[in-house]
This record gives structure tokens, sequence and C-alpha cells, in this order.
């Protein structure tokens, strides 16, 4: 296409199916370690509304909004809201370099072989995921621009109200 207006058009267009695909079903089952060496599952926090993090220590986005997130986390964690951070490298050692360095409050999950990253077709670094308080994927958003955050709390606010 000579105009660059429609090509992005239609490339949104083509885009916004597989976006809503991804929202609206039932969250996908998932058991991890955490970085404190417990078990940590998905269906312990039915009922509370639940942002999956997918993240990387390589991925500047994910460590630029990492610090963002905690801080939403600190704000709505009291209101039956969890932040779930999912490391998706094979070794964790970066991780924890990148988190010794910049500590969150959240809990940090590994998923060293990305069985849980392709459970929820990640396909970008960060992914974020949000699943309501009955278990159903409300919203799914790949990679991190600044202002990003504000989305994720719109979010979470009309979910926790619910």
């Amino acid at each position: 296409m000579r105009n660059p207006i429609a090509a992005l058009a239609a490339a949104l267009m083509l885009a916004l199916p597989a976006l809503a695909a991804a929202a609206d079903v039932p969250a996908p089952a998932f058991t991890l370690q955490s970085v404190d060496g417990k078990t940590v599952s998905l269906a312990q926090y039915k009922g509370d509304v639940v942002m999956i993090n997918f993240w990387a220590s390589w991925c500047g986005p994910c460590r630029q909004e990492m610090p963002l997130l905690d801080d939403i986390y600190k704000q709505y964690k009291d209101m039956g809201f969890v932040l779930l951070g999912v490391n998706v490298e094979p070794d964790a050692h970066n991780a924890n370099a990148w988190l010794s360095k910049t500590p969150v409050s959240y809990p940090i999950l590994y998923d060293p072989k990305s069985q849980v990253s392709q459970l929820y077709s990640v396909q970008a670094m960060p992914t974020t995921v949000i699943v309501d308080r009955q278990g159903v994927v409300r919203f799914v958003h790949n990679g991190y621009l600044p202002g990003d955050e504000n989305q994720y709390m719109n979010s979470i606010r009309s979910l926790i109200v619910q």
C-alpha cells in the first residue's frame, strides 16, 4: 500500500481479532516455583484479580516497568489484587542479579522451559495478562511504553469493584 496510514489501519484490523481472542477466555492453570522456593499456582488466587506479567532480565521495557508494577501492586494488594511476575529465562541467574539491584515486593515466579508463557501465547516481552475474580482473562497487553500502566490500573480498578 502506498498510503502508510491505510497500511497501519489494515494491520490493526488484522491484529484486533487476535487481541480480542486472547481475552474473555478461562486463564490457563499453572504452577511454578517462586524466587523464595515456594510452589505457587494460579488456582490459589481464585477470587482475586490477578495480573500476570511475563518478563526477562534482558528486556529493557520489562526493567523499566517493574518498579511501576511494584507501585501498582502496593496500591491495590489489600483490595483483592495479586501481581505475579513470571520470568521466562532458562537460567534464573540474570533475573536474580537484576532483582538484587531492583527488588520488587510482588511474587516472582520462574518459567525456565517457557511452558506457562506458551500456555498464554506470549509473543513479546513484556506481556501483561489480567485475570478477573472468576478466573477469566480480561486484558492482554504486549510490550510496554511509558503510560501503559494507566491502562493496567483502569482494568484493575474496574475488576476489583466487580
